[in-house]
């Protein structure tokens, strides 16, 4: 049996933070496990490439069960099975959430996680090629940048969201989040800052550290309320792996609480249900899952305004050439490079509406496609007051686990919903945008109640792929994991990744997940928290 005094199991955002961390001890052995392959592929770099992983590369191919609040709707639900996790197939938005998230994370006993405590470590890990003021890192290894190859559509839906009395903001990860504006983008000299290629990359020359890919684990062995380490399958056979000081879960709001109920580390009922014997009747593990919902305004355009045409085999060819030659054209584009916050609840405190413009149609899987060039808006409620569960089906690994968001449980969730797709509507046909818009094709003019919205996000929304909260930190007896992420009562393990969010972030979850690896990295090897700051 291998000894290490670090196992981190998953190798996406988080993991590949926490290994590249802790291996800069150099008496400290780390092994990083990894289910998915590596991400040598041209498509995992290449920033618009990101449009073919929703639809199933680098992914374990999960959906959703039936969402009662949504016509039994089955919702395909991508998550990542790569190294690099979500950073090497997400669309690259750097979004940190807002200020009152994280201060909201510590008003509710999570000490030490309010904004002030935060923004330092967001700044270490960034490496901003723009920004240089008290909100922003220059020297950190995460590659953010302005976004490449934009368009004037671009421009346009900007003026177009003034009209609707959305203000500019250039920077929504500074003083304010709310406005619109041009978004930030993990990305360095036009190709994808993965986690991955920003940590994990420059740190695998260390003898101290060990990645091991296309091995699944198990389960988390545990003996007298103590993780001893972790059983692996790998190449058609499993062995066992030693943690000598902790194993520490990064699998992601899904797969996490997903190893943790296979390791008898669950609600005991649900475990005994399936033949799984509890080792800790650990009740809210898998619970207080949260999601943001998208829902989409699809409009014709008058001309070949946005990417569309690069989807055909000879158009794709060229991009490629583009790319190859200057860093530029469409395959630079993350697509998704415009967008902004709203507030659409009158009693909200802050910002609780997200938008992405979309340089075309269908671009994200389940998302129609229009057969002449078209322009797609998303929206967003950022603050679902709907919780849902992930649990298992079987007691096999092998068996993908249901996965329930509970869309639109609470009422409120789908009224602000249908709230922000008519704003999303109303910007789509403002004058600005003239020029480039045709007319509304999805859900198209006809469909004008509430009644008949509902219908069409029924039929027609996805997730914003933003799950959150399964093994939630807190300090009541309902939390999973503690503030400083050790799992309560078991001893020798460790949850950092989204799933310990107590509530889902008003945003894009990515950055907030590598800042959340980089807080624990220090808290793992004892080191003093960086200085809150005054921003």
């Amino acid at each position: 049996m291998k000894d290490y005094d670090y196992i981190i199991a998953g190798g996406g955002s988080a993991g590949c933070v926490l290994a590249s961390r802790l291996s800069e001890d150099k008496d400290t052995s780390v092994l990083l496990i990894e289910a998915g392959g590596g991400d040598r592929h041209p498509l995992y770099h290449i920033p618009a490439g990101f449009a073919r992983m929703t639809k199933g590369i680098a992914s374990w191919g999960w959906s959703t069960v039936p969402q009662k609040h949504m016509q039994d709707r089955v919702f395909w639900y991508t998550q990542a099975k790569v190294i690099g996790g979500g950073s090497t197939i997400n669309a690259q938005v750097y979004i940190r959430g807002n200020a009152q998230d994280y201060d909201l994370w510590a008003q509710s006993g999570c000490s030490g996680w309010s904004y002030r405590d935060v923004l330092p470590y967001f700044k270490r890990a960034e490496g901003n090629s723009h920004f240089r003021d008290e909100f922003h890192g220059l020297d950190g290894p995460l590659g953010v940048s302005n976004p490449w190859a934009t368009l004037p559509i671009a421009e346009a839906f900007l003026e177009a969201a003034g009209e609707a009395g959305l203000e500019r903001n250039p920077d929504f990860n500074g003083a304010r989040q709310e406005g619109v504006g041009f978004y930030q983008v993990t990305q360095k000299n036009g190709r994808r800052s993965s986690a991955a290629t920003a940590y994990l990359k420059p740190a695998l020359s260390r003898p101290n550290l060990a990645v091991r890919r296309d091995a699944e684990v198990l389960r988390v062995m545990v003996e007298r309320n103590r993780a001893l380490g972790i059983e692996v399958a790998a190449a058609g056979r499993r062995e066992f792996l030693r943690a000598k000081r902790e194993v520490i879960l990064s699998c992601g709001t899904i797969g996490s609480p997903r190893l943790l109920m296979l390791s008898g580390l669950g609600p005991a009922d649900h475990l005994k249900s399936l033949g799984i014997t509890p080792v800790l009747d650990a009740r809210s593990v898998g619970a207080n899952l949260q999601d943001h919902l998208d829902l989409c305004a699809i409009s014709e355009c008058t001309g070949d305004h946005t990417y569309d045409k690069y989807g055909k085999p000879l158009w794709t060819a060229y991009a490629g050439v583009l790319y190859l030659l200057f860093r530029g054209g469409p395959a630079a584009s993350s697509l998704f490079v415009t967008g902004g916050f709203a507030q659409v609840d009158e009693n909200a405190a802050a910002p609780d509406m997200q938008f992405h413009l979309g340089f075309g149609s269908g671009i994200e899987a389940g998302i129609a496609k229009l057969k002449n060039a078209g322009v797609t808006l998303n929206s967003a409620y950022m603050r679902p007051r709907s919780r849902g569960t992930v649990r298992l089906a079987s007691a096999d690994p092998r068996t993908a686990p249901l996965i329930d968001p509970n869309y639109w449980a609470d009422p409120h969730d789908r009224e602000m919903s249908l709230r922000g797709l008519k704003l999303a509507r109303e910007i789509m046909a403002k004058p600005a945008l003239k020029r480039f818009v045709l007319a509304e094709r999805v859900p198209g003019p006809e469909v004008r109640s509430d009644d008949e919205l509902a219908a069409y996000a029924c039929a027609s929304a996805k997730t914003d792929h933003h799950p959150a909260g399964t093994c939630r930190m807190g300090i009541d007896d309902q939390a999973v994991v503690n503030p400083d992420l050790t799992f309560r009562g078991i001893k020798g393990l460790r949850v950092a990744d989204a799933s310990v969010m107590p509530n889902v972030i008003t945003g894009n979850t990515n950055a907030a997940t590598i800042m959340i690896a980089e807080k624990a990295s220090d808290m793992i090897r004892g080191k003093k928290p960086l200085p809150a700051v005054s921003a």
